[in-house]
């Protein structure tokens, strides 16, 4: 019901009766009052007027309910949403092993256990940033579940474009940088059998409106950013967050109808890897070189010093002078 009236609120400029409120949506005078009071209450800013009605002046930084009235595809038309939770990969995995259908979407405005790669903790400081999963359920044989990956960060970085306009970048093998600064991350964890992915959880985190120097720990203030602080002030979450289900939707569409080329041109277009000299730490092994490329896998091809070429399926990159 809070879907439709902020809908309905979009829909026109200016005033929105009463009257015409209580027949649109089948309800009473009286309880379309209370529907706008909770909506006052989870941040929006009604005006109302005994002889106009209401209009909607201000949304809030983010809404779930505004949120379920910009998807148009199957990724996000259903939204669970958490205000706070240990991690939402756990929620999602735990989801889609009880039969949650492809496309949920599980988002939550605090982390209290976030994951990121290589069992390492995601900061996640409240009602600041993105922490959602998506869960897929796939045609596509394990061996290639990287190209879910990289569909996702391609996702992340068109969805950040054109929701802010700043200019986002992927750095092998999921991280999400603006001005060489790490702005988010993706981390894909899945199950599988004989015939192929049952499902799969791509969580993604991103930094909107969180600060540095005050929400993340001192090891990673140096090397991290948010859009509010590349861009000076708050930004809508909400909007962040379609945009990127949006290009999720598109990009799935292309990877399973026209496959893997035209994923992997846009993600080398939108590379901040390739071509650089690098330095990767993988496990015990420490390689530098030349990023030259991804194979069809989606592992990064390295040119060492010697001139042969290294194939490297995980790891930590770092940019080299």
């Amino acid at each position: 019901m809070l879907n439709k009236i902020i809908k309905m609120f979009k829909e026109k400029d200016g005033f929105l009766s009463g009257e015409e409120m209580s027949k649109r949506l089948g309800i009473t005078r009286a309880a379309v009052w209370k529907k706008i009071v909770a909506l006052r209450e989870k941040g929006y800013e009604i005006e109302g007027s005994t002889a106009k009605g209401y209009r909607l002046l201000k949304t809030p930084e983010f809404s779930v309910e505004e949120l379920r009235t910009l998807i148009r595809g199957d990724i996000g038309r259903e939204i669970i949403f958490f205000e706070s939770i240990g991690s939402t990969n756990t929620a999602a995995l735990e989801l889609a092993e009880k039969g949650a259908p492809h496309g949920t979407v599980v988002i939550a405005d605090r982390q209290t256990k976030g994951k990121g790669r290589l069992g390492r903790t995601w900061v996640s400081p409240p009602k600041k940033n993105i922490y959602m999963s998506v869960i897929l359920r796939p045609e596509l044989e394990p061996k290639d579940a990287t190209l879910l990956t990289i569909m996702t960060a391609v996702s992340c970085a068109k969805g950040v474009m054109k929701s802010t306009g700043l200019k986002a970048e992927i750095k092998w093998p999921n991280d999400l940088m603006i001005s060489n600064k790490k702005l988010g991350g993706i981390l894909t964890e899945m199950k599988s059998d004989p015939d192929g992915i049952v499902f799969a959880v791509i969580g993604i985190g991103i930094n909107v409106n969180s600060k540095t120097k005050k929400d993340f720990p001192p090891d990673i203030q140096g090397i991290a950013t948010s859009i509010k602080e590349e861009l000076g002030k708050i930004q809508s979450r909400t909007f962040i967050i379609a945009e990127i289900l949006k290009e999720l939707e598109h990009w799935y569409k292309v990877l399973l109808t026209e496959g893997r080329k035209p994923l992997f041109d846009e993600w080398k277009r939108l590379s901040s890897t390739l071509g650089r000299k690098v330095r990767v730490t993988a496990g015990d092994n420490v390689f530098t070189g030349v990023a030259e490329d991804i194979d069809k896998g989606g592992m990064l091809i390295l040119r060492l010093p010697s001139g042969m070429l290294k194939k490297i399926s995980s790891g930590d990159v770092t940019m080299l002078r």
